[in-house]
């Protein structure tokens, strides 16, 4: 080791085991790190003890975008977490695998893994015990040799040792044939392993099963002590290329280090580079698009045949939209810290300097030094930041979209979690390939619906919940006016289409285009055909709760083309006039109705529940939770119904052609699934779909002459009241018999397992008992409706509670206390926990 890189010398004697090991962890700063760390042919892995993540997680990513290559696997100990912090905490090109305490303070390990990497969790080697250890594991799957176990490891200080190396043995002894990196901070020193017992056997059980201590120098350093605590175990030290320890104050603990040999040859994975592809644009771009398109002879467009039409329109805008606005590389690094100033730079730079020395001199004035400018640099950090972040978002005070996107950028919540693992799990079977990926996605979204429609056998019936509205529905022409307020009134979403189309693009070139599109509308509605090239969906998975590796645990997203959407438009407001004139809706829907909302309903329940509490009046609400309930729409059925509304001649053609012959596929990445044939369900992502919907669904409640009814498109309550709880309960029991056959009638499955009741009154607790087919629903205490928690008395205690912790949530974000803690002051960064009772002031 030569005399720049070695900065700290241990003067006491470690154990001489050791040096048999020809160990010789170096000390390293950054800049001496920035050659060699990643290639194809090594596995970097860092370790940091971060004494808080949420707080430490802008330090952390800030140092780590110092080195030139990424590590290709982060450890992280100590992370302070819970569950519902997980957000704040992903990484850019990571995939985030974690182990937090329950209801208990400290501890917690994460494992970030570059997506690069072949991974998937080993759950055997996953596991929390109480006042012992955390410990997550994930195996890196290589085609072309050995697999590589990663495991991090916190064990908690002044635990039980006997304890720990127990379970180490017992995890570890397993391991046949792969290589093995087992990092953490262990709190058992190995400078001097003999000094107990039990840290002895803890050195002697490592060494038995073939493993050996990567790091041999302190990585923590007191004025009073230096310990080696933090270290990484192989049991494959002739791979390993470099291992040392780094120079950075992140925490007390100092990072450490390993550089491996390892062949990546996973190349059809998924793969999420942030050097990626984007349209150019800009506004030059776009003014090149509008004078091509103007110069565009469009007589091809007027033909007699609407698919015809729509296609040659489509062609003509593709290929100048494809040679104005080009895909560009985006090779520019994100700003992580915009605020930084030359000076707040320069005063980092003396703030590590004066950390190294206090490191070499190990003594009480050097640290006071360091601490003193530490703190005093934190407090300019702070007030930096928030001057800075106070100016813009007073600057976007009228752009909420915008004032999100920065409090998320502050409190490091981005959009990483929404990424796809690499990996998918299918009948036990690891599905690694992105494009069989995206295939299973657009199978199981195709399917999932269709299997429960189908699942219901078909029963014919009158519809005699159904009056038949004498008056039918006339589709007016649609002129250029029309079309230009439908798009300016329409959201900026940047959203990309099959054609990869935003509706930013065609609000910029709407005035070139509007003559052939506003003929290809009036073609439309005059011959009742939809576009078939407007039925194509491009469908993006996007990730609800539980395991990420099951396709069960996603819901699509669903992106029609933008123009198909304007079209849409123009037959959802005559719809709209026509059954506001016709009355068609029944006022107990709330939904996807102008001058209506979810307000609207909740008062409307909140109104009959509290007159009947105030009349001495039992009353029972059941909550009706539907199965996919717009997947499963029977295009035939809605149809019939609609038909009796008064949707009938061309426009019921016209719906008819909108429904039939729809097909979507999912997209991953660059990746997509073949086109699939959607049979079931209103689209998804569409301004007809919902309204649809509530027309399908409208007739539920003329199927009780006792029920109310209070709907918001699929969220529906149906209630009853009376003095006497066993009329109440025998009616209701009754007149569900009509609900469940009229669910049957119309294909929709129930959810028994989330549909519930609450019995609403002031007296002690009665026994009840409802059943819908034989099963029995639960009662609860309360539940939350259209956002909103109902419980039995009507108190608001539940709602108070609820909306509490979503704000707790928040200010425990660190928004205004942004940056390091003061050096010295680990309690500030204690994590605010659910089930913690002390207020903050």
């Amino acid at each position: 080791m030569d005399s720049h890189e070695k900065i700290y010398e241990l003067d006491s004697k470690i154990d001489e085991s050791l040096f048999e090991l020809n160990i010789n962890s170096n000390y390293y700063a950054e800049d001496q790190l920035n050659s060699g760390l990643t290639n194809n042919d090594s596995l970097s892995i860092i370790h940091i003890n971060s004494r808080s993540l949420v707080s430490k997680m802008s330090t952390i990513k800030d140092y780590l975008g110092k080195f030139k290559s990424k590590f290709k696997v982060i450890a992280i100990t100590e992370t302070w977490l819970y569950d519902e912090r997980m957000t704040e905490v992903q990484i850019e090109g990571y995939e985030l695998h974690f182990v937090n305490r329950i209801n208990k303070r400290g501890g917690g390990v994460a494992l970030y893994i570059n997506n690069d990497l072949k991974c998937k969790l080993d759950k055997k080697m996953t596991m929390m015990e109480d006042n012992v250890m955390e410990m997550v594991t994930v195996e890196i799957i290589n085609d072309t040799s050995k697999n590589i176990i990663i495991s991090c490891v916190y064990r908690a200080p002044g635990s039980c040792i006997r304890s720990f190396t127990d379970k180490i043995n017992e995890f570890v002894d397993h391991i046949k044939n792969k290589t093995l990196f087992m990092c953490g901070d262990f709190n058992i020193n190995l400078e001097h392993p003999v000094a107990l017992r039990t840290s002895s056997d803890f050195f002697d059980m490592i060494y038995s099963l073939g493993l050996v201590p990567l790091i041999n120098k302190p990585t923590r350093i007191t004025t009073q002590s230096a310990t080696i605590i933090d270290n990484i175990f192989t049991n494959r030290k002739e791979d390993v290329v470099k291992t040392g320890i780094l120079m950075t104050d992140i925490s007390d603990h100092l990072p450490i280090f390993v550089v491996s040999k390892y062949h990546n040859n996973n190349k059809n994975i998924i793969k999420h580079n942030f050097i990626n592809y984007k349209r150019n644009k800009s506004v030059k771009a776009l003014e090149d698009l509008n004078k091509d398109l103007k110069m565009q002879n469009w007589t091809e467009v007027y033909v007699s045949d609407v698919n015809n039409a729509y296609t040659s329109f489509m062609k003509i805008l593709l290929k100048s939209f494809n040679s104005s606005c080009k895909l560009i590389k985006i090779t520019g690094k994100r700003d992580n810290q915009p605020w930084m100033t030359n000076g707040i730079k320069n005063a980092c730079a003396k703030k590590n300097s004066l950390y190294m020395r206090f490191l070499k001199l190990q003594t009480k004035e050097a640290e006071d030094r360091y601490k003193k400018y530490k703190n005093k640099l934190v407090t300019i950090i702070r007030k930096q930041k928030k001057e800075y972040y106070g100016e813009l978002l007073n600057k976007n005070k009228d752009n909420i979209k915008t004032t999100w996107g920065i409090i998320n950028n502050v409190i490091n919540r981005d959009n990483t979690n929404a990424r796809l693992p690499n990996y998918f799990v299918k009948d036990n079977k690891d599905i690694y390939e992105v494009k069989e990926i995206s295939n299973e996605f657009n199978d199981f979204f195709i399917n999932v619906g269709r299997s429960l429609v189908e699942s219901k056998p078909i029963i014919h019936d009158t519809m005699n919940t159904i009056p038949r509205n004498v008056n039918s529905i006339l589709l007016d022409k649609v002129d250029q006016q029309e079309i230009r307020n439908i798009v300016k009134n329409w959201g900026s979403k940047r959203s990309t289409d099959c054609d990869d189309l935003d509706m930013v693009t065609v609000k910029a070139i709407i005035e070139s285009v509007i003559e052939p599109f506003t003929y290809i509308c009036n073609l439309s509605l005059s011959t009742g055909v939809f576009p078939d090239l407007m039925k194509i969906a491009k469908v993006v998975p996007l990730f609800k709760s539980g395991d990420k590796q099951s396709f069960t645990n996603y819901r699509p997203v669903s992106l029609l083309p933008q123009f198909s959407k304007i079209l849409e438009k123009v037959f959802a407001l005559r719809l709209d006039k026509f059954i506001d004139e016709n009355s068609i809706l029944n006022h107990e829907q709330y939904g996807f109705r102008t001058k209506h909302s979810t307000a609207m309903a909740v008062m409307d329940l909140v109104d009959k529940i509290s007159s009947a509490i105030d009349n001495k009046n039992h009353f029972i609400s059941v909550f009706i939770d539907l199965k996919k309930a717009f997947d499963v729409i029977d295009h035939s059925r809605l149809l019939l119904k609609l038909h009796r509304y008064g949707i009938r001649g061309v426009a019921h053609q016209w719906v008819n052609s909108y429904l039939r012959n729809r097909k979507q596929f999912v997209q991953i990445n660059n990746a997509k699934s073949e086109l699939k044939d959607i049979y079931y369900g209103v689209p998804q992502g569409s301004v007809l779909g919902p309204k649809l919907f509530i027309l399908f669904i409208n007739d539920l409640v003329n199927v009780s002459n006792l029920l109310g009814t209070v709907l918001f498109a699929d969220d529906t309550t149906l209630f009853y009241s009376g003095l006497n709880i066993h009329e109440v309960t025998q009616v209701i029991n009754s007149e569900l018999i009509k609900v469940k056959k009229w669910f049957d009638i119309n294909r929709l499955s129930l959810n028994l397992n989330k549909t519930n009741y609450i019995l609403f009154n002031n007296r002690r607790s009665c026994d009840v008992s409802l059943m819908i087919d034989g099963m029995e629903i639960q009662r609860v205490k309360e539940t939350k409706f259209l956002g909103v928690m109902f419980d039995e008395s009507l108190t608001w205690k539940s709602h108070v509670g609820y909306i509490k912790g979503k704000i707790a949530k928040a200010i425990g974000s660190p928004f205004c206390i942004v940056g390091e803690g003061r050096a010295g002051s680990r309690g500030r960064q204690r994590p605010l926990l659910p089930a913690d009772k002390r207020r903050r002031k």
